[in-house]
């Protein structure tokens, strides 16, 4: 067996691992955020969206919908960085692979800043507006 495929192999196994604890350390954060007692404990306790049933007024209903969407994609945001560095950590050299994770990285932090800013207008909307 030559060189190469030995560390095509270890950077296979390398890539499946991180993939695999991703599935086991995002829900266990989840949880630490939404009050530390489990993922389906913690989604009962954010509240956003089970107080959408009873939610009478238009504009809290509005409120509640365009947070929770923008919870979701920060969220998303973060794994997308997280991902990247498994990428940048596994590239091993291969610039290609490293461009492909500074970019991620960076429009990833460019999205972050925009969900955080449309998070503070929303806000200052409501505000405004109430």
């Amino acid at each position: 067996m030559s060189l190469h495929r030995s560390h095509s192999w270890l950077k296979g196994i390398l890539n499946g691992t991180a993939v695999v604890s991703c599935f086991f350390i995002v829900p266990k954060a989840l949880a630490q955020v939404y009050g530390g007692c489990g993922l389906l404990c913690g989604i009962r306790n954010a509240g956003g969206i089970t107080d959408l049933a009873q939610t009478t007024n238009i504009t809290d209903l509005i409120l509640m919908i365009v947070t929770f969407v923008l919870d979701i994609t920060l969220l998303l945001a973060v794994v997308a960085i997280i991902i990247a560095g498994l990428y940048l950590i596994t590239s091993n050299g291969d610039e290609g692979q490293k461009d492909k994770a500074k970019k991620i990285i960076f429009y990833a932090i460019i999205g972050l800043i925009l969900i955080l800013f449309s998070r503070v207008i929303v806000l200052l909307v409501n505000s405004i507006f109430s």
